[in-house]
């Protein structure tokens, strides 16, 4: 196909897809039980409901006769694409995922993935975060992903240690106060 029939945004988003879902090298896509289930209630959310109600939308704009100027069509064109996309990803990253449950992690002395850590930074502030996986890593409820600076430090330590995380600022201690293993939900 020649280049004159192409949208250079589609081709730009696409790649701008890639290069976000891509995992650094050498990384497994370690994921919780919750995590797992959260990303395939997400897949069967987007195929049978949100994806059919757009091509149903899609197909009446285009029954309205001409496409160019008509935006329920282009709209519903460009979310069909985004939805697409965010299958792919998805199912690409559940078909790569490694489950680890945390609930059967033996040692509930030592920071191990889906450990829930109470720490207190340089500032004495007290945090508790929960290391999870890249895909479901959620900020605002405290997870963090295994391969953040945070839970890089904080992995193998012991309550009572100290640890070192590196920032843009420096290095800043942690001090773990506590190491619990729940199910984060």
């Amino acid at each position: 196909m020649s280049k004159a029939f192409t949208k250079e945004t589609d081709a730009a988003d696409d790649e701008a897809a890639e290069a976000e879902s891509a995992l650094p090298a050498g990384v497994k896509n370690y994921i919780t039980p919750a995590g797992l289930q959260r990303l395939q209630d997400e897949l069967r959310q987007l195929r049978r409901v949100e994806r059919p109600k757009v091509v149903e939308t899609v197909a009446w704009a285009a029954g309205n006769g001409d496409r160019s100027e008509n935006g329920d069509y282009i709209y519903g064109k460009r979310r069909l694409r985004e939805i697409d996309r965010r299958i792919r990803f998805l199912l690409k990253r559940l078909e790569i995922a490694e489950v680890v449950d945390p609930s059967q992690q033996k040692r509930h002395d030592q920071v191990f993935f889906g450990a829930t850590v109470t720490y207190r930074n340089h500032r004495q502030e007290t945090c508790r975060v929960r290391i999870v996986g890249i895909d479901e890593a959620r900020l605002e409820r405290g997870e963090i992903s295994w391969i953040s600076p945070v839970a890089r430090a904080l992995l193998k330590a012991y309550e009572g240690d100290t640890v070192e995380v590196r920032t843009p600022g420096g290095r800043e201690p942690l001090e773990v106060l506590e190491i619990s293993y729940d199910n984060g939900d």
